[in-house]
């Protein structure tokens, strides 16, 4: 049986004293949303000016040099860092403690989980992806490069550290492991998902999302990819005893495949029709996560009703540990 972190934020705390700082008690009040609105505040204040620069909007005579073949690097990774993982960080630290910090370092470092898990986080996103690839390039598939197979696991550790560092310990190590407590699983994957989509939203004004040449329906796929990819990531999440690091490797999997492997192997599909096809697999996954679970998403808490009382025991996380 998988044991889970209950987030203290929602146990009980002594009154805040007298003369407290407000700002303090406002943000141990309201600590999803705190870091919510910090988490889109300070990566978008961080990406103004590679929204602004020849990378994006184009306001600002200046370009981001390009390491390892991307601005994005120098671009969109300080922003990310700056946002979900600091704001996550920052808020913990105020409302929880050193023992909360601990608990959530501690789903940081929570590597110890049975290997079917890394099985099913390293090859259903591949395996999936090839189905849809095969379905919208009509068939036409080609054998991937023999650089870009040797290139394929560095290039996922990276991401492990890059995007999947950056991001994870904030949108699923921090809010969607109280928001479950709070509101139940299944609208926590139904309200966070769309609340991840949109802290990308800026970035569509740039050359990560493809400006200025995609289609203003760009940024709606990708919501809904969010939302649909989200209920997968919960239920790993959840499956696994929380651990972050198979919710890392989920997230680095997918950018991986898609900047590499999928360029490579279906190359008659353009970026938004990859996307299309990406957001097709995830939909269809998500489904049948919600109807074979029953909106329990492998919770293992007791979540809320509509009267504010315990809910329905969670169906048992089996075979998250060794």
């Amino acid at each position: 049986m998988t044991t889970t972190d209950r987030p203290p934020a929602l146990s009980r705390r002594p009154p805040t004293a007298p003369g407290h700082d407000g700002v303090l008690a406002a943000v141990r009040s309201h600590p999803l949303l705190t870091f919510f609105l910090l988490a889109n505040g300070l990566s978008w204040l961080a990406w103004l000016p590679y929204i602004l620069s020849l990378n994006g909007l184009g306001v600002w005579g200046i370009a981001f040099p390009a390491l390892l073949g991307s601005s994005q690097l120098l671009g969109v990774l300080p922003g990310a860092y700056l946002g979900p993982i600091g704001s996550a960080l920052l808020v913990t630290a105020i409302v929880d403690g050193r023992a909360g910090l601990r608990r959530w370092v501690g789903r940081l470092l929570r590597w110890r989980v049975n290997w079917r898990w890394y099985a099913v986080t390293l090859f259903t996103v591949p395996a999936a992806a090839l189905l849809a690839g095969l379905v919208f390039s009509g068939g036409e598939v080609h054998a991937p490069s023999t650089a870009v197979l040797v290139a394929y696991v560095p290039l996922l550790m990276f991401q492990m550290v890059a995007t999947g560092l950056a991001e994870e310990p904030g949108w699923r190590d921090f809010a969607l492991a109280r928001m479950q407590y709070r509101f139940g699983p299944l609208r926590s994957a139904f309200l966070l998902g769309p609340l991840w989509g949109m802290w990308h939203l800026p970035l569509f004004l740039t050359e990560w999302g493809g400006w200025p040449d995609s289609s203003w329906t760009r940024p709606i796929v990708f919501v809904v990819f969010c939302i649909s990819f989200n209920i997968v990531m919960s239920w790993v999440f959840n499956r696994t005893g929380e651990s972050l690091p198979l919710s890392m490797l989920m997230h680095a999997g997918v950018n991986t495949f898609a900047s590499t492997l999928a360029v490579d192997m279906f190359p008659t599909l353009d970026a938004e029709r990859s996307l299309l096809a990406f957001t097709v697999a995830a939909v269809i996954a998500a489904a049948i996560l919600l109807v074979s679970t029953r909106g329990r998403l492998g919770f293992p808490g007791t979540a809320p009703t509509a009267r504010g009382g315990a809910g329905a025991p969670a169906e048992p996380a089996l075979g998250s540990r060794p």
